[in-house]
């Protein structure tokens, strides 16, 4: 064989090694434990700390996007720094520029779903189609939110009462708070092992108190750290304290509980009379593609349309304004 055979091979072996190796490196620089720990680090702060201007600048502009056109256009949008928050606590990975281009991607598999449609589909069902999947994505993002709340605000009572116990055991106060990130369920161990890192790096422990005030927007919980807060200027039992808090979130997740059951025929009632006139709209346009053409194409159709959609989402938000009780 020609010895520039074997160089080749060997040389090629190398190659595809030292190629392999790269890729594995690149991939785990950006999407490994390490990568995924740091980004939720920079998340949180960028989405729900106190920093200065100049260091909330540089953090939206790591987490908005790593296009810099998009980071660009990003920048200019009025409460951007909300919408981060929002999707920090959604617990998703994502980022601004994901969700919105997601969004777009949405309606352009809409528009194409459409044009290549058997039957002909009106304008006005592909622009209603359209918008309800631009807003898809947002409507993702904002029921994680909800359901993530959700679950930090039924696991408060028990992590008040695993701080209480580690404190009546002697523990300090930063160290029971490091406790509960290590040993506690998700997702309130990640909020509290972000309290602690925070404590670790030199952060007040008022400051990132408040910090996770902002980044739970759950009421109970800001009660928790209101607490806290003025135990440590006041003084006084802080383990006593927690006991309470729970006892007081518990109590109330109960009643709530009670409520919920008993509005639940209301809110089932409210997603059946919202469905129901689109459902059977979808039955008709296509048995009869013509037996609804008359509400687009003539200008009384036109308006019945409107005043029919405008009366329905009057009637959809009185509906849940009336079962939505709050405790």
């Amino acid at each position: 064989m020609n010895p520039i055979f074997y160089a080749f091979v060997v040389l090629l072996f190398v190659a595809v090694v030292l190629g392999t190796a790269g890729l594995y490196q690149w991939w785990n620089g950006r999407h490994g434990p390490a990568a995924r720990r740091l980004e939720q680090r920079i998340q949180a702060l960028s989405a729900g700390a106190q920093v200065q201007g100049e260091r909330l600048t540089i953090l939206k502009q790591h987490m908005l996007s790593e296009s810099k056109q998009l980071d660009a256009l990003m920048m200019h949008v009025p409460r951007v720094q909300m919408l981060d928050r929002i999707i920090l606590q959604s617990g998703l990975s994502l980022t601004v520029g994901r969700l919105a281009g997601h969004s777009v991607l949405a309606v352009a598999i809409v528009a194409g779903a459409a044009s290549f449609a058997p039957i002909p589909v009106p304008m006005p069902m592909i622009m209603l189609a359209g918008l309800a999947a631009f807003a898809f994505p947002t409507l993702r993002v904002l029921h994680k939110r909800r359901e993530r709340l959700r679950v930090l605000e039924k696991q408060l009572p028990d992590a008040a009462d695993m701080i209480s116990r580690a404190l009546r055991a002697g523990h300090s106060f930063p160290t029971s708070i490091g406790m509960l990130g290590s040993e506690f369920a998700e997702p309130m161990a990640s909020e509290f092992r972000i309290v602690f890192d925070e404590i670790n790096y030199g952060v007040a422990l008022n400051e990132a108190l408040m910090n996770l005030a902002t980044r739970v927007p759950v009421p109970d919980l800001r009660y928790f750290v209101i607490a806290v807060l003025i135990q440590r200027e006041t003084g006084g039992n802080l383990a006593e304290i927690l006991d309470s808090i729970a006892s007081l979130v518990r109590a109330r997740l109960h009643l709530a509980d009670k409520v919920r059951v008993l509005s639940a025929e209301g809110r089932l009632s409210a997603w059946i009379l919202g469905l129901l006139p689109f459902v059977a709209g979808g039955v008709m346009q296509a048995m009869n593609p013509k037996f609804l053409a008359m509400l687009w194409q003539d200008p009384a159709g036109l308006k019945v349309t409107q005043v029919i959609l405008a009366s329905m989402v009057f009637g959809v938000m009185w509906m849940r304004r009336i079962v939505n009780i709050r405790v």
